[in-house]
């Protein structure tokens, strides 16, 4: 029997969510009130694609809620580290899976959940491992302290198929950067959705970071 490959329509629906925004928020959420008006000022700004890290408690429960009461969100989980975890993140609800790393026992879970994921990468030889069961589209991350984008041109020479989404010590003011790129089909930010606005409950604020973000690469 021959092992089971990453299916070509995942990539596709990966591209079109990529599509649908230069940026995708990466959001902590530490209190269930604050994922909706959150979420809202988020899609209101014009980032649809949301990527909710598992990184607190109650992360499964704020996306089942923004998938119910969020209309236009897209919504998935991140920091998806063990098989475990990716079960969770899609019974929740998730619509996609960003992980920071590319473990094997990972790799294949995502086959068997049968889920869109972009699997965290660092290095050729993680990434290669991941091509060899179809996968195409990567997280590359900590994108800043693993080279940048001197990498990422690197890699698109003989690769020319694979595409990225950048995450980590991307800001406003070197975004573009990456979004230049041709093997660059969007990044991932913390930077819209800063502790202080989210304390004060400045979905507002927030809204405008997101609307700035949206205009990236226009």
């Amino acid at each position: 029997m021959s092992e089971a490959r990453y299916p070509e329509h995942f990539i596709a629906a990966i591209d079109a969510m990529a599509a649908l925004a230069p940026v995708i928020p990466v959001l902590k959420i530490d209190r269930l009130e604050d994922a909706v008006p959150l979420a809202t000022a988020l899609v209101e700004g014009g980032l649809p694609v949301l990527e909710v890290t598992l990184r607190s408690d109650i992360a499964l429960d704020a996306i089942r809620l923004i998938r119910a009461e969020v209309p236009g969100a897209r919504v998935g989980a991140g920091t998806v580290t063990n098989p475990t975890n990716l079960q969770q993140a899609v019974d929740a609800g998730s619509e996609f899976i960003f992980t920071p790393g590319a473990t094997p026992a990972l790799l294949k879970a995502a086959l068997e959940a049968g889920v869109p994921m972009v699997p965290g990468i660092q290095t050729v030889s993680e990434m290669m491992t991941a091509l060899d069961l179809g996968y195409q589209r990567f997280k590359f991350f900590p994108a800043a302290a693993a080279g940048g984008t001197a990498i990422l041109n690197s890699i698109a020479g003989p690769f020319p198929h694979v595409r990225f989404c950048p995450t980590g010590g991307i800001r406003i003011s070197n975004a573009n950067e990456y979004l230049s790129l041709n093997n660059v089909m969007c990044v991932g930010g913390t930077w819209l959705t800063p502790d202080n606005l989210i304390s004060s409950k400045n979905w507002g604020a927030i809204r405008d970071l997101a609307a700035e973000a949206s205009a990236l690469r226009s």
